[in-house]
């Protein structure tokens, strides 16, 4: 358990990643479509890369460690196929989002399944994943939506993302802080 909450720095930088990615998708809504493809090219390949190393600090810890190696390599297969080909990115812009968000959604709300015995409020997990699918399948059933729509939805789902990964790691300091004087 005490491996869980030493990570509580990445899961805060984590939301505060995706907050100030949210943050700048409404603060410059007229961003071109090459624009938004190499932001979520930089946050996804960031995304992965922070739980890839919260994933690798387990690796001795826990036999679970395996949890966190599809989400990242899902992120940084995505961030670096967006930087490496942005032209062909573009065009299937809406798919990759869509995939991305479905399928760490997923392994969120398992995680937080798995979590639910471990710590309290495991729901602030299990909602990010649940915004998360609900995301990319309304990308998937609306993708005549124009780039405003895309890049607002984006930014909304990201600052919610983020907001609920920084109570996420709040709540796992305090965790480590109580078994610490236990």
């Amino acid at each position: 358990m005490v491996h869980i909450t030493q990570n509580w720095r990445l899961v805060i930088l984590r939301g505060i990643a995706a907050i100030l990615f949210g943050i700048s998708a409404f603060l410059w809504p007229a961003l071109t479509l090459f624009g938004v493809v190499m932001l979520v090219g930089v946050y996804a390949l960031a995304e992965g890369l922070i739980t890839l190393v919260a994933g690798m600090k387990r690796l001795s810890i826990s036999p679970r460690r395996w949890a966190f190696v599809p989400q990242s390599l899902i992120c940084i297969g995505a961030g670096t196929l967006s930087l490496a080909w942005p032209e062909a990115a573009a065009l299937a812009l809406l798919a990759m989002i869509a995939a991305w968000a479905i399928l760490t959604g997923v392994l969120k709300i398992a995680t937080a399944t798995h979590l639910h015995i471990s710590i309290r409020r495991e729901w602030v997990l299990a909602g990010s994943g649940i915004v998360s699918v609900a995301v990319g399948l309304a990308f998937i059933l609306q993708p005549e939506a124009g780039a405003l729509v895309i890049i607002w939805t984006l930014g909304a789902y990201a600052f919610a993302f983020g907001v609920m990964w920084i109570m996420l790691g709040l709540r796992l300091r305090n965790l480590g802080r109580m078994m610490r004087h236990h």
